[in-house]
């Protein structure tokens, strides 16, 4: 089931913009990727991201978060603990291992994590360089004279030249 709809973003976008593409395929279910645990990807601000992951019964020394280069990798592996007092007749609570990949963006860093009410929440934000960044260079005028005055000045040159 897709919740969103990126096709306004690329209309406005020009050229290729990688994080609306990652967030689109994110958004498509694909049955070669596992669908545990669910999770949740949300815009928190102008760059900043959180996602954030389903992880009922997992302790926090049973996940680990790492990032290499621009993948983001999240596993739970769940402890072996064998209980023989107690007895399920249903039991729906997973709590299998699994391993969770994110390809990020250039430029995207993990700022934190916290496991709060048995969801993991792991914070992003995309910090551009400011060699990357787009500047303004203001045009100046020749020898700091206002237009009027150049317009003036080229004139006397051209009629000098003309009399010449």
């Amino acid at each position: 089931m897709r919740t969103l709809d990126f096709s306004p973003l690329y209309r406005s976008a020009i050229g290729f913009d990688r994080m609306a593409n990652m967030l689109d395929s994110l958004s498509r279910t694909d049955q070669s990727q596992p669908s545990y645990p669910p999770y949740n990807i949300e815009l928190t601000g102008d760059d900043q991201y959180r996602i954030s992951m389903a992880v009922a019964g997992f302790e926090l020394g049973e996940l680990s978060i790492e990032t290499k280069q621009n993948s983001l990798n999240v596993s739970g592996t769940k402890s072996e603990q064998k209980e023989t007092s107690r007895q399920f007749l249903h039991q729906g609570i997973a709590a299998r291992n699994f391993e969770r990949r994110f390809q990020l963006a250039d430029y995207v860093k993990v700022t934190g994590a916290a496991l709060e009410n048995g969801l993991l929440h792991i914070e992003l934000v995309r910090e551009i360089p400011e060699a990357m960044k787009p500047r303004t260079i203001e045009i100046s005028s020749q020898a700091g004279l206002a237009p009027i005055e150049q317009r003036a000045e080229l004139k006397q040159v051209s009629d000098q030249d003309k009399v010449a």
